[in-house]
């Protein structure tokens, strides 16, 4: 049987373009094999794709600005405008589906379609809520995005054909809503504003007998009645119930103290550029956050929950809700309900993640780490050492290595920036052979390694962004924003100006390829990693072998992060009885009892299954 997998999966391969060179143009991509139906897929299972539906396709034109009145400071929306609404909505993504699921995705996450203050920042500095991160209704999809009933009709949809639904969801904060008396923003410490005193240390008393916001008793909160002890919060006539549920108007439930500067105890208790920074300490805040979230759980079934800026709450605000939610969420059914955090940082290892989820109890993270290790080994800035060095510190991680095979990894994304901006910068070249060599070149890292890949959406059609925030986040329908349309993509002579849903790009059938060999393998997907070789100075060899006790599987993965060629003989697992292609070039048979010799183009990458008795 193995023999027959490795022989389809040869000819399934066969004229996969690994160099960088297009694909042949008769070609098309490969149909992924079908995923287990849902229930019986674990989170190592997944292949996710993340989208921002604002950018994405536009199928209702009627509800581009909402249903409100006025101009675009009013609406939102502006589709020549990088920082406003654009149009896509939750009926162009449903429509979507089949263009999705050609890659081999089995689960969709997407930006925020909660109902968001349509437009807020200071004169001159405006911009929209089309990202979905300025939440006033929790309950409700913002209407430039649709209905909830359309939102119930994308979920049954994409049940329909097995695929997963992810909600992006905000606890930290909601819309900025809260203005400060005198108009001073600047953060105020716990130590110099004590909950004691009003404005200060010399204020007069206030909140008698309430004993610090690490006591979560009900009663102890009951006791917080002032919230002018470091700002006097104002909220104006117009907005005073303006958010839902009702609860969340109450200002005593907030933090209050200006704005974070990222580092410190600003970083958990100051507001997020402006946005009312909610406290999340107080238990009814807990309660009330578990209660929105287990709704959305209970009426739609939907399947995971990313959690933007994890790391700026407490992290036993955490504890408490991450059991909560899984419980709705097995009490539905889903026993596989995926929870992963947005620990953010701009480094290439797994410490500060792994910090962050033992002390919350936080289940998973987005992986930043490889991220950027990703970034730096395509690229030819750093050499492959550093990858081997980064996979082997998943033992850090709590329950081990076993929990980075849950870790969504990605390589570019809407806050930071697209991956082949990355590469373009860090590899100081533009060529545009080169760059998509090294573009794939990542890619095949991201599915061939261990966690689970997360696909940004645009990526697959060339996309190359000029920045991060807006500046990453184009159309994928026609797009009327300049900064967006004078880019070259790459693999294609397109532009954002057309409409990029093309799925004969390289890219775009390359992500299907991977897919489908993950899909099949056991290892690759739920395979613990050992490193083999790497080449210990420049760029060069990684060779990984992925191994799954449950099914007995291995694969070796190898790359080439070099210019040049390479060949080398490798140790492999002397379980190994024989070695056979599951994509690109594998040696037709081992070297020796327990090593193999791969040879590998210039940037170049293969997975070979390792033949054993099991």
């Amino acid at each position: 049987m193995r023999r027959i997998f490795a022989k389809a999966a040869a000819v399934l391969w066969a004229g996969t373009a690994i160099t960088g060179a297009p694909l042949a143009a008769q070609a098309t991509a490969a149909q992924p094999p079908a995923a287990p139906p849902i229930a019986e897929r674990g989170l190592e299972d997944e292949i996710i794709y993340f989208v921002l539906p604002d950018r994405f396709a536009d199928g209702d034109p009627n509800n581009n600005r909402g249903s409100l009145k006025g101009g675009p400071f009013q609406h939102g929306f502006d589709p020549a405008h990088k920082g406003f609404y654009h149009g896509g909505d939750l009926k162009g993504l449903t429509a979507k589906l089949d263009y999705i699921q050609g890659m081999g995705v089995t689960a969709i996450w997407f930006a925020p379609i909660f109902k968001n203050k349509p437009v807020q920042g200071m004169p001159g500095q405006e911009s929209a809520g089309y990202h979905g991160y300025w939440v006033t209704d929790f309950t409700q999809v913002d209407p430039h995005f649709g209905t909830n009933a359309e939102f119930k009709a994308f979920v049954d949809a994409g049940h329909a054909r097995g695929m997963k639904v992810y909600m992006d969801i905000i606890i930290n904060h909601t819309a900025d809503v809260i203005d400060y008396a005198g108009g001073k923003y600047d953060y105020r410490s716990k130590g110099e504003y004590p909950f004691s005193r009003a404005g200060g240390i010399g204020g007069k008393p206030i909140n008698e007998g309430f004993s610090g916001d690490d006591n979560p008793d009900p009663a102890n909160w009951a006791k917080l009645t002032d919230p002018a002890f470091a700002y006097t919060p104002v909220v104006r006539e117009a907005e005073k119930d303006v958010k839902v549920p009702a609860w969340l108007n109450d200002v005593t439930l907030y933090h209050n103290r200006g704005n974070s500067h990222w580092v410190g105890e600003s970083s958990l208790y100051g507001d997020f550029s402006g946005l009312d920074d909610l406290a999340t300490e107080n238990p009814r805040v807990v309660q009330g956050m578990i209660d929105i979230f287990g709704a959305w759980i209970d009426d739609y079934g939907i399947d995971g929950y990313r959690i933007d800026t994890a790391k700026h709450v407490n992290p036993e605000f955490w504890q408490a809700f991450t059991p909560a939610i899984l419980a709705r969420a097995h009490a539905k059914g889903i026993k596989h309900f995926h929870i992963f955090g947005e620990i953010a940082y701009e480094e290439p290892t797994a410490t500060i993640a792994a910090q962050v989820m033992a002390q919350s109890h936080l289940p998973y993270a987005l992986d930043m780490g490889f991220a950027k290790a990703a970034q730096l080994v395509a690229s030819g800035k750093a050499g492959p050492r550093l990858m081997a060095e980064f996979l082997d510190q998943d033992a850090i991680y709590p329950g081990g290595a076993k929990t980075a095979l849950g870790l969504p990894t990605f390589l570019g994304n809407h806050d930071f920036g697209r991956f082949s901006m990355f590469v373009a910068q860090m590899s100081g070249s533009r060529d545009e052979g080169r760059l998509l060599a090294r573009v794939k070149l990542g890619h095949a890292m991201m599915f061939l390694l261990r966690g689970v890949p997360t696909v940004y959406y645009g990526d697959e059609q060339g996309f190359i962004s000029d920045g991060n925030d807006q500046l990453a986040r184009e159309d994928m329908f026609p797009s009327s924003v300049a900064v967006y349309n004078d880019n070259d993509l790459i693999g294609t002579d397109a532009t954002t100006a057309e409409d990029n849903f093309d799925p004969s790009h390289p890219l775009y059938r390359l992500i299907a390829e991977l897919s489908a060999a993950r899909t099949a393998s056991p290892a690759l997907r739920r395979g613990l990693s050992k490193v083999r070789a790497f080449t210990e100075t420049g760029p060069g060899l990684l060779a990984v072998e992925r191994h799954d006790p449950a099914s007995g599987q291995r694969v070796l993965a190898v790359f080439n992060s070099g210019e040049r060629p390479l060949s080398q003989t490798i140790e492999v697992s002397y379980a190994a009885r024989g070695i056979s292609p599951l994509v690109g070039p594998c040696p037709a048979a081992l070297a020796a009892p327990g090593s193999a010799k791969v040879t590998l183009p210039a940037f170049g990458f293969a997975a070979c299954i390792l033949e054993t008795d099991k």
